[in-house]
């Protein structure tokens, strides 16, 4: 509708040139009615006899409408955050979950904003509403707890081709919270708490496995040095006396001295 080029024709013409005449003949209070202000963040889109006077709409500053023939309408262009309700979706994996998120677009061209839909914020959300079910509903639980950010991405870029011809520019879109049922909550934090426990258990096992080893290559030691093992006793008693002040039963089997006595013969 923008882009139409026909002119307003002769009958038009004669009207725009009566209108002007009233201006002038009732100036100068005829021009306060005419000029109208437009803030930096609003631009307006003037119809003139029911066609859109410009593609390019007017503003900011001041503007100067006919009366009777002009129309105009304020099209805001800041950025605006649109809330999606919660909606229930069934994933790929056939679970049912709700998702609700956040989409922030804004007008970057006022007259196919006013051209082009009836109410570009309502028919920008409710294509936010189709567009996030459509695309969760081919992902599976897993992908849409784990892929926020990407899933996130494919919903603007689906949003941002769809709102184009309507001058809109949809600048981010957030997946804000997803709801499972309990049901499902307590499955996956059972499945959780299962894989954490198999992997205490491998590395208890692995724990287990690689003392027996330091074990074996301690007592290959001792084995060799029969004078070690004494000592080692005496090491660990001179040990647990330093921490508890107290009387400790220490057994000590008597075959010790008498090798140490043998060797110390011996030697």
């Amino acid at each position: 509708i923008a882009d139409r080029q026909e002119g307003i024709g002769v009958c038009g013409w004669i009207l725009v040139s009566l209108s002007f005449l009233l201006v002038l003949i009732t100036f100068p209070i005829s021009i306060w009615a005419c000029i109208k202000v437009v803030r930096e963040y609003e631009r307006a889109v003037v119809f003139r006899l029911g066609r859109i006077l410009s593609k390019k709409a007017k503003g900011p500053g001041m503007i100067l409408v006919l009366p009777c023939t002009d129309t105009f309408i304020k099209v805001d262009l800041r950025m605006v955050t649109c809330k999606i309700p919660p909606q229930e979706i069934l994933t790929r994996d056939a679970v049912t979950a709700q998702v609700d998120g956040v989409v922030h677009y804004r007008i970057h061209s006022a007259v196919s904003a006013v051209a082009n839909v009836t109410d570009v914020h309502s028919a920008t959300l409710l294509l936010a509403l189709t567009t996030l079910r459509n695309v969760l509903g081919t992902q599976s639980l897993a992908q849409l707890l784990a892929g926020h950010e990407e899933i996130a991405h494919s919903i603007q870029a689906t949003l941002d081709s769809a709102t184009e011809q309507w001058g809109v520019k949809v600048a981010r879109v957030e997946i804000k919270d997803i709801r499972i049922p309990m049901a499902m909550q307590r499955a996956m934090a059972a499945e959780a708490e299962a894989a954490q426990e198999r992997k205490a258990k491998v590395l208890a096992a692995e724990g287990e496995m690689n003392a027996s080893k330091a074990l074996q290559k301690a007592s290959m030691v001792l084995t060799e040095s029969p004078a070690g093992l004494p000592l080692r006793y005496l090491q660990t008693l001179t040990a647990v006396a330093a921490q508890n002040n107290s009387t400790i039963v220490f057994p000590l089997p008597i075959n010790i001295f008498g090798s140490l006595g043998q060797k110390s013969t011996g030697g």
